[in-house]
C-alpha cells in the first residue's frame, strides 16, 4: 500500500479537519465510506475521546477504518490493540491530554505526527486486509 500518512497528517496541520477526521478522510475509500460521512464519524471526537480525557483522536480513526475494512471483530480487535502498543511505544502515551502535555506541561507528541504514526499503524494492519 502506498502511505498516506503525510497527507493524513496535512488534513491535520492545514486545520480542515480534527485528528479522528484527518485519518479517515484520508482512508474512506478503503473503509468504504463516502466523503460526507468520513467527516462525520469524527465530529466527536475533535480533541480525543470525551474532551481530551480519552484515546487520541488519530487512534480513533485509525480504529474506524480498521473495523469497517476488516469487517470482522475478532480481528479488528486483535489489530486495533497492535496499533495501540505501537503507538504507546512510539509516543509514550495513547491519552489526548498526556500527549499534550495537559497537566504534565511536557507535549510529547503534536497533533499531525500523532495523526502522521496512527496512519502508518493503521496501513502495516491493513496490508493484506485488501
Amino acid at each position: 500500500m502506498e502511505t498516506r500518512k503525510h497527507i493524513a497528517a496535512e488534513k491535520k496541520r492545514c486545520g480542515t479537519h480534527n485528528c479522528t477526521q484527518a485519518v479517515v478522510h484520508t482512508y474512506a475509500d478503503i473503509a468504504g465510506l463516502d466523503e460526507a460521512t468520513s467527516m462525520h464519524v469524527g465530529n466527536a471526537f475533535a480533541v480525543g475521546m470525551g474532551n481530551m480525557e480519552g484515546t487520541c483522536g488519530a487512534l480513533i480513526g485509525a480504529g474506524i477504518v480498521l473495523g469497517c475494512a476488516c469487517k470482522d471483530k475478532a480481528k479488528s480487535m486483535k489489530k486495533m490493540r497492535q496499533i495501540m502498543e505501537k503507538f504507546q511505544a512510539r509516543n509514550e502515551a495513547t491519552q489526548c491530554k498526556l500527549l499534550k502535555g495537559v497537566g504534565t506541561k511536557k507535549i510529547l507528541r503534536e497533533c499531525p505526527d500523532c495523526v502522521a504514526d496512527a496512519s502508518e499503524f493503521l496501513e502495516e494492519q491493513l496490508t493484506g486486509e485488501l
